[in-house]
This record gives C-alpha cells, sequence and structure tokens, in this order.
C-alpha cells in the first residue's frame, strides 16, 4: 500500500486550516488584499504561503522514490519530518512575540526533509543505474 498519499491528505488538511484561519482574520479586520499593515495578518499569510511554497516540492519528491519501491521506513521518516517541521514552523511564525526556536527547528526539519527525498532519489537511482 502506498505510503505518501495519506500523508498528502494530512497536509491538505493542514493547507485548509491555514487558509480558513487567515480568510476569518481578513474577514473579522475587514482587510480583502494584502495585510493592510496588520503584523498578525501578515504572519498568518505567511505561515500559509511558506506551507504552499515548501510542502508540494517535498511530497512529489518523496514520492518519486516510493513509486520505484524504494525503502519504506524511509519515506515515513520523510513525511513525518516534513510535517513536524511544519507543524513547528507553523506554531513559530503565527506568534506575534515570535518563538524564533520553533521557526528555525521547523524550517531545519523541512529542508531536512527536502534534501533527504532529493538525496534518496539521487541515492536509489544511482543504485539501480548501477545494479
Amino acid at each position: 500500500m502506498p505510503i505518501t498519499p495519506p500523508y498528502a491528505a494530512i497536509f491538505a488538511v493542514l493547507f485548509f486550516l491555514l487558509s480558513v484561519r487567515t480568510l476569518r482574520l481578513r474577514r473579522s479586520l475587514q482587510i480583502p488584499v494584502g495585510d493592510a499593515g496588520n503584523p498578525k495578518t501578515l504572519r498568518a499569510m505567511r505561515v500559509h504561503s511558506n506551507f504552499a511554497e515548501y510542502v508540494p516540492l517535498t511530497l512529489l519528491l518523496v514520492s518519486m522514490p516510493e513509486s520505484v519501491g524504494g525503502a519504506r521506513a524511509s519515506i515515513h521518516i520523510l513525511c513525518l519530518t516534513l510535517l513536524c517541521g511544519r507543524l513547528c514552523h507553523a506554531y513559530g511564525v503565527s506568534q506575534i512575540s515570535e518563538k524564533f526556536g520553533y521557526r528555525v527547528v521547523g524550517m531545519a526539519l523541512t529542508f531536512t526533509a527536502l534534501m533527504g527525498a532529493a538525496l534518496l532519489i539521487l541515492v536509489t537511482y544511482s543504485w539501480r543505474a548501477l545494479g
């Protein structure tokens, strides 16, 4: 059974929740477009945007070695690393008094998943090419 689709569904739910949070905030502050200089709105928008910038590419990269029978444990580890990274980042950046450590850990975990997936692809394909 494929591993990546259930994680993709979890990420879709998180993306939806971040979207709704940003929309509700804009509506309550009567901000139709942009952040209107409101720091809380800007933070909500950046959490949402940053999620949209990193999650799709990382999930795509994770799914590639899985599609050729890559190590199942590695796929789970990469997906869980990405999930923890995105949750830490969202929490840290959402705070007006930012908890900078959460942001740093969140991005470090996100980059670990991104580069781990890229390396797994290179190793998987190199191994198959040589073998």
